[in-house]
């Protein structure tokens, strides 16, 4: 296997949207972290299989979503033998109080959405992706993301009233 330094450099470049991606998934900064982290392992473990000239940001959102979606798996055989842990919200930040209490609003919204929902809210919405973009890093067609899309948006709107 040859080296390439930009790869790293790649990569660290794209740590903060691999971030804020991996919270929004997780709905919580430990657990973004975590996966973060794990989506950073297994692309420095297989960067042999990333080929130069395509797309690193896809390549590693679809990493991080295979991820999560095998840990989300994993957390239901848990949740089936273990009590369910206690659901708190760590609101912070170092905005203001008003910023952290409708950051966290919205954050406990995009939780009740439906994973393929949020997903694709997150993708088009908070990363800025296009949505034949997005349809390629959750391997779907576009007018299926579309609907994903309006559904999630619709469903945020309802669910955040007129703090919307």
């Amino acid at each position: 296997m040859t080296l390439n330094p930009s790869f790293e450099q790649d990569l660290l470049a794209l740590l903060p949207r691999l971030r804020r991606f991996a919270v929004g998934l997780c709905g919580n900064p430990a657990d973004g972290d975590d996966l973060c982290q794990m989506s950073l392992e297994r692309a420095l473990a297989n960067r042999d299989k990333w080929r130069e000239g395509t797309r690193l940001d896809s390549w590693m959102y679809r990493i991080m979503r295979n991820l999560w979606i095998d840990e989300g798996r994993a957390t239901t055989r848990r949740r089936e033998t273990f009590v369910a842990e206690d659901a708190g919200f760590a609101v912070g930040g170092d905005g203001a109080q008003e910023s952290a209490v409708e950051l966290s609003m919205v954050d406990r919204a995009m939780q009740q959405l439906p994973a393929d929902q949020r997903e694709a809210v997150l993708l088009v919405m908070v990363e800025g992706y296009g949505y034949r973009e997005a349809a390629g890093i959750v391997g779907c067609p576009v007018g299926t993301l579309n609907s994903r899309l309006v559904r999630g948006r619709d469903a945020l709107l309802t669910i955040l009233g007129e703090n919307a």
